[in-house]
């Protein structure tokens, strides 16, 4: 039985108890989250060693990494590389978004290389397979599930499936005349194949089979947005909007059949659209947990696009997202290193915690006045302790003043001495 399953039986499984103990709340509470549909719990049966995280309401805001081979291919250590750098940072969960190459190689080394929740893109090896044989617009709708099935069985914990990019979505997507129409690149495939055979779409057709799919391994749904805005103009057009309705009629589908549900955000979203945003997907998609793709909230800073999906991201994540997919300093450049792995992680990182700060997720605020008691007698081995990256905190001389008042400058007519003095307190530094 699937985690949704038994929370629905009233049972608390072993998964729901470390999600409570990590969360420092209650099993019970947990237990109800998961029933409501409010909170995953992505955690395949197939797998024996991994690491069980929450996403969603009440918990702390997740962050995910995406590595993945170049179609080009052959790179797997310089990508499993990446993956070590990833974790390193302190990402959550991780997704193989791998174009080329040996597709099941590089999954199955990501699976067996982290204990963290991984998520794929099934329709990438569909279509990378089927362009070196007969070609992406000779797929059947069968091929699109089968690699489904099999990256289940492998043991990967989520998915993202453009299940709601149907036909008529496509023709709002025209008649508006977005600036950049379709920029999800599994989409566009998808769309691709959709009016090549003028059929819906094969994803959303057979839905109800990838819901058996899904339910007998424990996978959880993530929803794509196929129609996402790629730039701040198209954000909240109808397209994007219409994908959003059926996304919550395939929430409720996904519920009945007893399947762990998120919904996949947009990509790039003005300041002023964020909140609307996340509250339209909640509303549409009855409090189903929300992993947004930055969102990047301006469209002028290549290069610095790790910064632009922060603060989109802080701002998401106070509204409501409780999933944050990194951005790296490469998007919209090329290719990223290792640096930018990191680097993207850690802002997500930031962002995160900024946004769990704003909605008061229990325990964020504890952290921060840790730190502020931590920073006043220069207490430089508990601030490691606290912060989001030790590494760039303090450097071997200011630990070798760790707790001590050096300053002898003033003597006894210390400034500092006397506010000290007024507020009771140890003479610290000044």
């Amino acid at each position: 039985m699937t985690q949704l399953e038994l929370a629905l039986q009233g049972k608390i499984t072993q998964e729901m108890e470390k999600v409570a103990l990590v969360e420092n709340l209650a099993p019970e509470t947990v237990r109800s989250l998961v029933e409501e549909g409010k909170v995953v719990i992505p955690a395949n049966k197939m797998r024996q060693n991994r690491k069980i995280v929450g996403f969603g309401s009440q918990l702390k805001t997740k962050v995910s990494a995406s590595i993945g081979t170049p179609k080009s291919g052959q790179e797997y250590a310089g990508e499993l590389a990446k993956l070590a750098k990833a974790i390193a940072a302190g990402t959550d969960s991780v997704m193989d978004l791998s174009l080329g190459g040996d597709l099941d190689y590089m999954r199955r080394e990501v699976l067996n290389r982290t204990e963290l929740p991984v998520g794929t893109l099934p329709i990438y090896q569909t279509c990378m397979e089927a362009s070196l044989s007969k070609g992406i617009l000779e797929l059947t709708p069968e091929d699109f599930i089968k690699d489904i099935e099999k990256q289940a069985r492998d043991g990967v914990d989520f998915m993202g499936l453009h299940c709601g990019m149907t036909r008529r979505t496509l023709d709002l997507a025209k008649s508006q005349g977005r600036v950049n129409d379709v920029v999800s690149w599994g989409g566009s495939l998808l769309a691709g194949w959709m009016l090549h055979h003028n059929e819906e779409n094969p994803l959303y057709t057979y839905f109800n089979h990838i819901l058996e799919i899904a339910s007998k391994y424990d996978v959880t749904l993530s929803l794509a947005d196929g129609l996402r805005p790629g730039c701040l103009a198209d954000s909240l057009d109808r397209a994007q909007v219409q994908e959003l309705v059926v996304l919550g009629e395939l929430v409720d589908r996904a519920r009945a059949a007893g399947v762990q549900i998120m919904i996949k955000g947009p990509g790039h979203a003005p300041w002023n659209h964020l909140s609307a945003t996340v509250q339209l997907m909640k509303q549409m998609c009855q409090g189903a947990p929300y992993f947004v793709f930055g969102p990047i909230a301006t469209d002028i800073a290549p290069g610095y696009d790790h910064i632009t999906a922060a603060i989109g991201g802080a701002f998401a994540a106070a509204a409501g997202a409780d999933f944050l997919c990194y951005v790296t300093p490469a998007e919209h450049v090329g290719f990223p290193t290792e640096e930018d792995v990191y680097e993207g992680v850690m802002a997500a990182r930031v962002a995160a915690h900024i946004g769990d700060l704003a909605k008061g997720t229990k325990g964020a605020i504890d952290m921060d006045i840790a730190m502020a008691q931590a920073r006043k007698p220069w207490n430089v081995s508990e601030q490691r302790k606290l912060a989001l990256d030790p590494s760039k905190l303090g450097a071997d001389d200011a630990e070798s003043m760790e707790g001590s008042h050096q300053c002898t400058r003033c003597s006894d007519k210390c400034s500092m001495k006397v506010i000290n003095e007024f507020f009771d307190r140890p003479l610290e530094y000044c």
